[in-house]
């Protein structure tokens, strides 16, 4: 005698035992993730406050601030500022510049990482925006289509329309 065998509200019962299950499996995993992203976070760019990155961020973080987005003026700012990157993209992975393949190179919690520090980021700026920030650096890292359609999709997560 098989479970097709048996009445329709034990085989009921079986599946909602086998659904809870799955249920507690899927917070057990997400909880997982949510550990290492907040652990992720605790740390974040915790290599700006030593050098060779300190003091060049703290000359050039304001006047990053008041420059757009990826300007001419702001990426002559990077210039000047290669020496700071240079150690930081090698010590943080949320950075595709950390990896030989770049984005292709990191996994899910440096990917929501790198969002959230590009959300972040956009508050620095008067003009910040972070969906124009996320077509930047679509077009400066080679994202896919999808890949810059799911970072678009959740814009609304951090501009407070979902």
């Amino acid at each position: 005698m098989g479970i097709e065998d048996a009445p329709q509200e034990v085989r009921d019962r079986i599946v909602d035992k086998q659904t809870k299950a799955h249920q507690v499996q899927v917070l057990i995993a997400a909880q997982k993730f949510i550990k290492a992203l907040v652990a992720r976070a605790v740390v974040h760019d915790q290599s700006k406050f030593e050098e060779p990155e300190a003091s060049l961020f703290n000359k050039y973080g304001p006047k990053l601030a008041k420059t757009t987005y990826g300007s001419d003026k702001y990426k002559q700012f990077l210039v000047e500022l290669k020496p700071a990157l240079d150690h930081h993209y090698a010590e943080n992975r949320h950075h595709p510049e950390h990896f030989e393949n770049g984005i292709n190179g990191m996994n899910l919690i440096d990917l929501v990482e790198m969002f959230c520090d590009w959300a972040a980021a956009t508050l620095r700026h008067d003009d910040g925006d972070l969906a124009k920030s996320v077509q930047i650096n679509s077009d400066r890292f080679g994202l896919s289509d999808q890949l810059t359609e799911i970072l678009k999709n959740s814009v609304s997560i951090f501009v407070g329309k979902d």
